[in-house]
């Protein structure tokens, strides 16, 4: 049996407090999803706001290899019908493979929060689905509330799956909403839900969407599965409104190697450590690192016992091996910490490295120094290359810094300051002075270092700085505090991030800056070998 996974960070996973995406970062995040093999990527939903609209508007034109993008909205408002109300209209207007819905399960809401009859939440229910299913190729549905809803009244729960199965939805998604159901009230409900949709239909698939509030959602989610449902939803790292939702990162290896099942992603699974911080990054978030499989602690060893146990075989206090999900092993008193790391990452960049060539331990040692001063490559992969080709003597040098500056000026307090940068540098035996404004000082920076290294480098000219984050590292010192600063560039191509780590804001966008230029020199450098 193939496990579907259903991704909602972008829309359920955005609800978390303090987790918030841009339209560019969505559509990144819908990228890496699909390279993972994610199967459904919901992306939002389109009726609710502008942001949401504008997504759906651009990834029209992304081409993805294997996932298909979902729109979310609700049923019908009981006063409009199905072909006027606007919530559906948007849903069909995204022009999405996918369209997921949901409805009312549990009588206590359809009273208290719709205000509407029972048997009227059927016919919204029935009649929504029936006209998105004439415009859309997949129809999900949502039964929200489902096991609280169930647990009240479970005649009119299992209703409401019915007018979803009658209206067309090929796939029903029990909802654990409130996050309260116990891993024992599980198997009896979803049993009931089984017997009850194969008297209807028995083609029509169940699927599962736990939340966080009791702890429990990725034990419920694997137990449903046990018990025949094929869909599992989540988002990645657990992110979603109040305690989260069922954490993908957790379930799917779960589902692969612990359970054995067929997904889609299973031939990625070494992408799962860099998926989940690719995530975090561009929601400006700290990685957990005590989360399972994909946590920098999730395979760390610490002296004793432990380490020379490990050392011998490491199934002695590992579940799996860390590199099947893309981590590795960190024995903390070891050398070796990071080895295979290094060697993925050469073969990765078409670098020729010896497992027994010594610039391993160097490349090791300088990101254990980097990364105790805050630097972290998940989603500045430019920056990494760079590193490991500068340890093997491959990079080139294609301009030295000289000196910099950069003055802001805020002469009257109704108007935005002016804000100018000048740069000195080197390129091979000719030194450049440039300078230029800019709309503040990193912007500022930017072009001034284009204006130098142009008239050198003509390709710098189709390079775009699309993306630009800080990130606080020890917020206990205040304004003093260290940043990492992380950009995103593109060229018509291909697109790649870097990162600068500083107590100097300044200082810390020019290390990503630099790297971001160098990057594409080189990138232009090997395309021509």
């Amino acid at each position: 049996m193939a496990i579907e996974i259903y991704d909602t960070t972008l829309r359920d996973g955005t609800q978390a407090e303090n987790f918030n995406l841009s339209v560019e970062d969505k559509i990144r995040i819908t990228q890496k999803l699909d390279t993972f093999g994610i199967d459904y990527i919901e992306g939002g939903w389109p009726g609710s706001n502008p942001q949401a609209v504008e997504y759906f508007r651009r990834i029209k034109d992304v081409p993805l290899q294997h996932a298909r993008v979902a729109a979310f909205g609700s049923t019908r408002h009981f006063k409009n019908p199905p072909n006027e109300d606007p919530n559906l209209k948007a849903l069909v207007d995204a022009a999405t493979p996918v369209i997921t819905i949901f409805g009312k399960s549990w009588d206590v809401h359809v009273h208290d929060a719709l205000r509407i009859e029972l048997e009227d939440n059927l016919l919204i229910i029935e009649d929504s689905l029936a006209f998105l299913r004439q415009h859309v190729e997949i129809l999900l549905y949502d039964a929200e509330h489902f096991f609280d809803g169930f647990k009240n009244n479970p005649d009119y729960a299992l209703a409401t799956l019915g007018r979803a199965v009658a209206g067309g939805a090929e796939t029903l998604i029990l909802c654990d909403t409130n996050g309260g159901t116990l891993p024992h009230e599980i198997p009896p409900i979803i049993e009931k839900v089984k017997q009850y949709v194969n008297g209807l239909n028995s083609s029509v698939k169940l699927g599962i969407h736990s939340h966080n509030d009791s702890e429990t959602a990725v034990a419920n989610a694997l137990l449903a599965v046990s018990l025949g449902v094929q869909q599992v939803q989540g988002t990645i790292n657990g992110y979603g409104e109040r305690c989260g939702n069922a954490n993908l990162t957790s379930i799917i290896p779960a589902l692969v190697f612990k359970m054995g099942l067929q997904c889609n992603v299973a031939a990625n699974m070494g992408r799962l450590y860099e998926t989940s911080r690719y995530v975090d990054e561009l929601a400006n978030l700290p990685h957990d690192r005590y989360q399972p499989y994909v946590g920098e602690s999730a395979f760390a060893h610490k002296g004793g016992i432990h380490v020379s146990a490990v050392q011998r075989n490491p199934l002695t206090y590992e579940h799996i091996e860390p590199e099947k999900v893309g981590n590795i092993r960190r024995v903390l008193v070891s050398d070796q910490a990071g080895k295979s790391n290094i060697l993925h990452k050469a073969q990765r960049y078409g670098l020729k490295l010896d497992d027994n060539d010594p610039v391993i331990a160097s490349i090791v040692s300088e990101l254990k120094d980097l990364e105790s001063k805050g630097y972290q490559y998940e989603a500045a992969e430019a920056s990494f290359e760079l590193l490991m080709r500068r340890a093997m003597g491959l990079q080139k040098k294609y301009f030295k810094l000289e000196g910099l500056r950069v003055m802001n000026n805020k002469y009257r307090m109704d108007m935005p300051p002016l804000t100018e940068a000048t740069i000195r540098l080197f390129v091979g035996g000719d030194e450049v002075h440039t300078a230029s404004m800019g709309d503040g000082p990193v912007n500022a920076i930017d072009r001034a270092l284009r204006k130098a290294l142009t008239r050198f480098y003509p390709s710098l000219q189709e390079m775009e700085l699309v993306d630009y984050k800080v990130r606080v590292l020890s917020g206990e010192h205040g304004t003093g505090a260290k940043v990492r600063v992380l950009i995103e560039s593109r060229d018509k191509s291909s697109s790649w991030g870097t990162v600068g780590v500083s107590l100097n804001i300044i200082e810390a966008s020019w290390q990503a800056l630099v790297d971001s230029i160098n990057y594409k020199l080189m990138k232009d450098e090997l395309e021509k070998e």
